[in-house]
């Protein structure tokens, strides 16, 4: 496969570019020069990215022209918090940035929602480019604006929608990905090949070996098939009031694992293939979704080393998590299902109906840890 792509998003008043290309890294500057006439930015990175990556970045932006301030934020889940924006806004307000300046967020999808929520706040609003450096990031997360931080009763109860200016995708900074870390990609590129069709997702199914052995066509071809996904369902609802609901296929269950357990206790990813395992079999019995449907689901994502997690969980707290959640209405949690590949719909489904479930999943998950 060619190892360049550029997919555009587009909404409401203005469009922006996602560069999906090797080596990118090291013309990210000129990719933003060719967006932007600011001088001064804050590069933001974390405290395990920074060390890797954050020199080419800054020597690229440099060579643009620019004049960066490196900010980095502690590396986890546990910095996406309301005092961790406090202190990068802080930081930014330090450093002298004017609205005449830009944030360029360099890493995974903890970097790029804290980052682009304060370029949301900073000022009422400067803009951001996303250069994504995991694997969930570039094919999902880094993509569409949403920008937050986490609260203590749920993941991303407080942020903003702030498109970026630009995405800059390097498959190859991939490479440095620690396993856990990758196959936490695998999970939200699974998603996406379930939303996007049947050949997006048999094409997955045979790509699979190649892609867990992080072969290099096989990883641009699952970045661009899930970013181009993205890219459409975003410029057709920008907010969420419709089709973008789809992109939480798997994330109900996922967040509640997720709190329930500890943030960072679990990758996000893991969670995820959990919850499109739940969400499979919920399908068949609510949404009317045949068993051969949710036994591919399972057996794709077995080929891609995302097994279920082993831990206990409590029924009825993942029910009062999944309750509080933002996608949940008037009390009665909704689920993204789907019936086939790229057909989905959103189906309330009463507590008694989530609790029979979740019971017999967490009896499979205990039985796992035995």
């Amino acid at each position: 496969m060619s190892g360049a792509s550029r997919i555009e998003v587009r909404v409401p008043g203005r469009s922006y570019g996602v560069v999906v290309e090797r080596g990118a890294l090291s013309r990210l500057g000129q990719e933003i020069r060719g967006v932007s006439g600011a001088v001064r930015c804050a590069l933001v990175t974390d405290t395990n990215v920074g060390p890797l990556l954050g020199p080419a970045a800054e020597a690229s932006l440099r060579g643009a022209g620019f004049d960066p301030v490196v900010v980095a934020v502690p590396a986890g889940e546990s910095a996406k918090s309301w005092a961790q924006a406090g202190r990068l806004l802080e930081a930014f307000s330090e450093a002298g940035l004017g609205r005449d300046t830009l944030v360029v967020a360099l890493g995974g999808g903890v970097v790029g929602d804290i980052s682009g929520f304060a370029a949301a706040t900073y000022l009422r609003g400067v803009p951001v480019v996303q250069v994504p450096t995991t694997l969930l990031a570039q094919a999902d997360s880094a993509i569409g604006g949403k920008t937050g931080v986490d609260l203590p009763l749920g993941k991303n109860l407080a942020g903003a929608f702030w498109q970026p200016l630009l995405v800059v995708s390097d498959p190859d900074v991939l490479a440095t990905l620690p396993e856990p870390e990758w196959r936490s990609g695998l999970a939200e590129v699974a998603k996406s090949a379930a939303l996007d069709g049947e050949a997006a997702f048999v094409a997955l199914e045979t790509n699979a070996p190649a892609l867990v052995a992080r072969d290099a066509d096989a990883t641009m071809r699952a970045v661009v098939m899930s970013a181009s996904l993205k890219a459409r369902v975003v410029s057709g609802d920008e907010r969420e009031a419709a089709d973008r609901e789809c992109l939480n296929y798997g994330h109900t269950l996922a967040h509640a694992l997720e709190r329930e357990l500890g943030y960072g206790t679990v990758s996000h990813g893991a969670a995820v293939a959990d919850g499109l395992r739940f969400a499979a079999w919920l399908a068949v019995e609510v949404a009317g979704a045949s068993p051969e449907w949710a036994c591919r689901q399972e057996a794709l994502l077995d080929e891609l080393g995302l097994a279920p997690i082993a831990q206990t969980c409590d029924p009825a707290s993942l029910l009062a998590a999944m309750k509080s959640d933002k996608k949940a209405r008037d009390g009665v949690v909704r689920f993204v299902l789907t019936t086939a590949p790229g057909s989905w719909t959103v189906v309330p489904v009463e507590d008694a109906v989530v609790a029979g479930a979740l019971t017999r999943w967490c009896q499979d998950a205990t039985e796992g840890t035995s």
